[in-house]
């Protein structure tokens, strides 16, 4: 009789407990994976990068500051050449020759620029072709190298003329404020420059072909058109026979804009990478960066107009007589402008670098939105990382990035990857 009540009971207790049999299977099903981990994907990317690719790529970038650096010290000493050993005052005889003052001035003007582009050539090279190739950046030969640079020149020595001619025109009629008359000029000048030049500058250097029809065309048109861009082609470019770089861009003012992406980036990415590069160049035209950018700049010309006008009447109440300069109105004296604008030019580096870093930051929060490829957008950062330092400290960041680091983009891509995708 034991054995049959214990075996009444054993199944009224488990009738008893079949109610609760339900909780017991949930608790048994497979625990869920862990959180995402924000700092570890960003390491697992930085780290896709080996040591000798660091020490690279930071060697070229750290590199680029001191060239900033001697950059501006060479400037310095050009205009040593033209004021203190009287470059300046020869071919400032040469052009008056001419009956003219505005031929004067134009000549002076071509002048100057031929012979500034002959004392800099050292640097030139170097920093063009030569350390380029140093670092594996480059694929044009030095022939080819010198055909680019030469039509450079032949754009800076006609269009710089013009610049040139209309600034002294404004100093000569305007006296004392000459320096906001200077910067509404120059804000002219490149407001036109950003309007044309990728319909007539950018093709001196590069072939611009239609995008064929095809997934990355049709995907990159649909992402135009979800955020209100009028685009109705897409535009690749051959930059792979200058360098190997990975680029794209959205250019041009009003019916010039045009959205492009270099071969480089077709050739190296993943769709994936390219519609995060996209996204974030498609951001640039919805963000208003273009105008934005413009209306910085200008203001910050003007500053920078102001203390050169400070500094220019300083020096020249003092040096003027020794360095050939009459005053302000005289065109010997553009060699003094153009090396006070150099300084001024560097010590605005860390504020115009924030002002474009903070515009790409945008951009790429835009880009994580709308092409919705955050690891597409971390490994274009790592592939963009071969020539930006990938972990520069936060200050070095600051005052030397005008794109956000490597560090930077990955982390946000994989923050943005955790809020938005869970533990995809």
């Amino acid at each position: 009789m034991l054995h049959k009540l214990l075996f009444l009971l054993v199944l009224l207790l488990s009738t008893l407990a079949a109610p609760a049999a339900q909780p017991a299977l949930a608790s048994a099903a497979p625990t869920p994976p862990p959180a995402f981990n924000v700092e570890a994907a960003t390491r697992h990317y930085l780290d896709t990068l080996t040591p000798a690719q660091k020490a690279k790529s930071d060697a070229y970038f750290e590199g680029g500051y001191w060239l900033q650096l001697w950059g501006v010290v060479y400037a310095l000493a050009v205009a040593g050449v033209f004021l203190g050993l009287g470059l300046s005052r020869r071919l400032r005889a040469l052009a008056e020759r001419l009956p003219q003052r505005w031929l004067r001035t134009l000549a002076y003007a071509a002048l100057y620029l031929l012979a500034s582009f002959v004392l800099t050539l050292p640097l030139t090279i170097y920093e063009g072709f030569v350390r380029e190739h140093q670092y594996g950046l480059s694929n044009l030969t030095f022939g080819a190298w010198a055909g680019e640079t030469l039509t450079g020149l032949a754009l800076s020595v006609v269009f710089g003329s013009l610049v040139v001619l209309a600034l002294y025109a404004a100093i000569r009629r305007t006296g004392a404020s000459w320096w906001a008359w200077g910067t509404a000029l120059m804000a002219g000048f490149l407001v036109i420059s950003v309007a044309l030049g990728p319909v007539f500058i950018s093709p001196l250097f590069n072939k611009y072909t239609a995008l064929p029809p095809g997934p990355v065309r049709d995907g990159i048109l649909r992402m135009a058109r979800a955020n209100g861009v009028p685009a109705d082609n897409v535009y690749y470019f051959d930059a792979s026979k200058q360098s190997k770089r990975i680029s794209a861009n959205v250019s041009g003012l009003g019916s010039t804009i045009r959205v492009s992406l270099n071969d480089n980036l077709l050739n190296r990415s993943t769709p994936a990478e390219i519609q995060a590069v996209m996204g974030h160049e498609l951001g640039h035209y919805v963000l208003n960066h273009i105008v934005k950018m413009l209306v910085f700049f200008i203001v910050l010309l003007g500053l920078g107009f102001k203390l050169v006008d400070w500094a220019f009447r300083r020096l020249v109440a003092r040096y003027g007589p020794q360095w050939g300069i009459a005053g302000l109105a005289d065109v010997g004296g553009l060699p003094l402008l153009v090396a006070l604008f150099t300084v001024a030019g560097l010590l605005a580096t860390p504020i115009t670098n924030t002002i474009i870093r903070t515009n790409e930051q945008e951009a790429d929060m835009f880009g994580l939105n709308a092409a919705r490829q955050p690891d597409g957008f971390a490994s274009i950062a790592i592939k963009l990382s071969e020539y930006r330092k990938l972990e520069p400290t936060p200050l070095e960041e600051v005052i030397f990035f005008d794109h956000p680091s490597g560090r930077t983009r990955v982390q946000s891509a994989m923050r943005w990857k955790a809020e938005n995708l869970g533990n995809r």
